[in-house]
């Protein structure tokens, strides 16, 4: 064959296999057997290898990459990848409209209804219409590139499939939109987001052929789905033949309806759910609530309820956020999965504040197809408020929770054996004081050496919001604690190879690679080196404030009430904390060992009144395109000026960027100069 014949060729067969993968994906029929669209890739992956100057990243045949990784990339996203607020009645829901009338109370909305995939949440991202990046929801603001696991998802396009223009005139779009769809497909960048799941019978398939490899099953769709995508290998997350479904397109250009996204989501050859359903207002929301909520067990995938989303976009910058999740949108739950189970007995954990935390201990029960054998109980109150016994049926629940509560006990089942829980007098781990304190519903241990406040503050030391010591996990840290070569975290700084090796879970090349990352945190940012400490009522911004203000420990430890109280943002109960915290000896005495260690805290004081934003204070709204949140924050830093998390009549700028929440209204009501992104960019200068 010759060269150009070969060249042709490929692209032909490329062209008919994308276009088959199109219709099986998105349109759900097929024109060809499965039988006949392998043949067609058996051919171009062998005029591929006969001609390798044609392969391109597109191709078919290089979804699955050779090379294992050897660890995920962390990234972050261009805009946050949001949480929802749930919603479990038709009250829930009618409470929710309500409230959000109240900032539009004009709006006459209709609601766009999604099936709440039980799976994975990931973005990906199409540049010039060819798919570049793929990455997982993470915190929200920074998750991992997983790209090589989301290219061997055959639902998902490795080229954009261009619309023509009478298809986006077809669902409201008009010539200005479709100019500007048109040139971000062939030269800018787009952005879908949606859920990574597992079908439930690829799931039974393959815990089928698991079984019978003797090699260990899946617990259930969901981990399934998650697990493949954070394999190192792709090769491992190609076997699990996994589904996407896109819910959100990522792109300015200009649409007035959700509902219009997943429709040119859809036009440019990615899967939604066919059962996604547009409704007129909230009584027909309630209706095909219902109506999914009783046949989900026949959907092919799980299934934990609806979103909801306002369908006007214009509204949703009006709604804002508040916290981590949107106004304009709401997860309405179906009835959380539930089982009723014995509960065997009640154990007390204590946290790195010394809080202790009931934990029920319970006969094993599956729910939702993970095995649960403990359930949270919160706390005395809430033990009271359930009238619960030791010994009680018990009803547990998971509603797609990490963690599982007991929500009901069942009274009428008792026999007489059942006792009550009782608080302990002294800690369970160390037979210290334990006591309420005055304003909170926890009980505390009061003993400052207790194994476990000790084993959580070494764990906080090491996590990713302080230190972020790469390999010193909480299991590593625990074996290290009872095996007494930590007591504190500067012992940390005295560990060798030799001592790691002799234990479970190291070899030479782990307990050097341990060790070396440790070494690679002796010299660290102020405000990290504040947040590890773990003082109480301390978090990021706060301890960025004191490094900023007092530039060094030293500086920290001479400064007086009074002076702390005078902090931005800070109040009487932070600075007595850090005032306390500083004047208490065992504490001096770790901060002496960390020194005498070579653990240096870097610091600097920022001026803020000789620097160019002279200590003015600014509230970020919206998403900003030029930079991100974390950046924006450390620009103002810089500069001298002080971040806030609300408005008030002391804020001096308000940074509006993509889809302001409440904060932009807030500010133009009390008057708050409110600035662009490009204003504000300016200023950074």
């Amino acid at each position: 064959m010759r060269k150009s014949d070969a060249k042709r060729r490929i692209e032909k067969l490329k062209a008919e296999i994308n276009h088959h993968r199109y219709l099986y994906s998105v349109e759900d029929r097929q024109e060809i057997s499965e039988a006949a669209l392998d043949s067609l890739k058996n051919e171009l992956f062998k005029l591929e290898a006969g001609y390798p100057e044609f392969i391109t990243p597109d191709s078919p045949t290089q979804r699955v990459a050779g090379k294992p990784l050897d660890k995920f990339i962390k990234v972050a996203h261009s805009a946050p990848m949001m949480s929802l607020f749930d919603a479990f009645s038709t009250e829930d829901m009618a409470d929710w409209e309500k409230r959000f009338l109240k900032l539009a109370p004009e709006a006459k909305p209709d609601y766009f209804c999604e099936l709440k995939l039980d799976g994975l949440a990931v973005a990906l991202r199409f540049t010039s219409g060819l798919f570049t990046f793929g990455a997982t929801r993470g915190d929200g603001k920074i998750g991992e590139d997983v790209t090589g696991n989301i290219r061997t998802i055959e639902s998902i396009p490795l080229r954009l499939r261009e619309p023509s223009e009478v298809e986006l005139k077809k669902i409201g779009l008009n010539i200005a939109q479709i100019k500007k769809l048109f040139n971000e497909i062939k030269k800018g960048s787009l952005e879908v987001r949606g859920e990574v799941i597992m079908s439930k019978k690829v799931f039974a398939d393959l815990n089928k052929k698991y079984k019978k490899a003797g090699r260990p099953q899946l617990a259930n769709p969901r981990n399934g789905a998650a697990g493949s995508i954070r394999q190192l290998d792709s090769r491992l997350a190609a076997e699990r033949k996994l589904d996407f479904y896109a819910y959100s397109l990522i792109a300015d250009i200009g649409l007035e309806r959700h509902d219009q996204e997943l429709s040119i989501i859809k036009l440019l050859g990615i899967k939604t759910l066919k059962e996604n359903k547009l409704c007129p207002d909230l009584s027909a929301v309630n209706k095909f609530h219902k109506y999914c909520e009783e046949r989900r067990d026949k959907l092919p995938m799980q299934v934990d309820g609806l979103v909801v989303k306002v369908n006007n976009l214009a509204l949703w910058p009006r709604l804002g956020i508040v916290g981590k999740g949107p106004r304009y949108m709401m997860a309405y739950k179906f009835a959380g999965e539930q089982a009723t189970t014995k509960l065997k007995e009640v154990n007390w954990q204590v946290g790195r504040t010394g809080i202790l935390t009931p934990v029920a201990l319970l006969d094993p029960v599956s729910v939702g197809g993970v095995t649960i054998t403990h359930a949270t109980l919160h706390n005395m109150d809430e033990i009271k408020r359930l009238k619960i016994k030791i010994h009680d049926t018990v009803i547990v629940e998971r509603a797609g929770d990490v963690i599982p509560k007991v929500i009901k006990t069942l009274p009428n089942l008792r026999t007489g054996r059942e006792k009550d829980i009782k608080l302990p007098l002294k800690c369970p781990m160390c037979n210290g004081p334990v006591e309420k304190l005055a304003g909170e519903v926890a009980h505390r241990c009061l003993n400052s050496n207790c194994y476990a406040v000790n084993l959580r503050g070494l764990i906080h030391w090491a996590g990713r919001g302080a230190l972020d010591i790469e390999g010193l996990g909480k299991k590593i840290i625990e074996q290290l604690l009872k095996e007494g070569l930590v007591n504190d975290v500067s012992d940390f700084y005295l560990l060798t190879a030799g001592d790691l090796k002799p234990l479970e879970r190291f070899a030479e090349k782990s307990a050097e690679n341990l060790v070396a990352a440790i070494k690679n945190k002796k010299e660290l940012d102020l405000d990290r080196f504040l947040i590890g400490l773990g003082i109480r009522h301390i978090g990021e911004e706060s301890a960025i404030e004191l490094a900023n203000k007092y530039g060094s420990l030293e500086k920290i430890k001479e400064a007086s009430l009074e002076d702390l109280e005078n902090i931005y943002d800070f109040g009487g109960i932070m600075a007595q904390s850090v005032y306390n915290w500083f004047r208490d000896k065992k504490n001096l005495e770790l901060l002496d060992k960390l020194e005498k260690h070579g653990v240096k805290a870097r610091g600097r004081i920022v001026d803020k009144k000789m620097n160019k934003l002279g200590g003015k204070t600014f509230v970020l709204t919206g998403t900003l395109s030029g930079l991100t949140r974390e950046e924006a924050k450390a620009k103002i830093r810089e500069l001298g000026g002080n971040i806030s998390a609300s408005v008030s009549k002391k804020t001096d700028f308000v940074v509006a960027g993509e889809s302001p929440g409440s904060k932009y209204e807030k500010a133009k009501k009390l008057g708050v100069r409110v600035i662009i992104e490009k204003e504000f960019l300016g200023m950074l200068k």
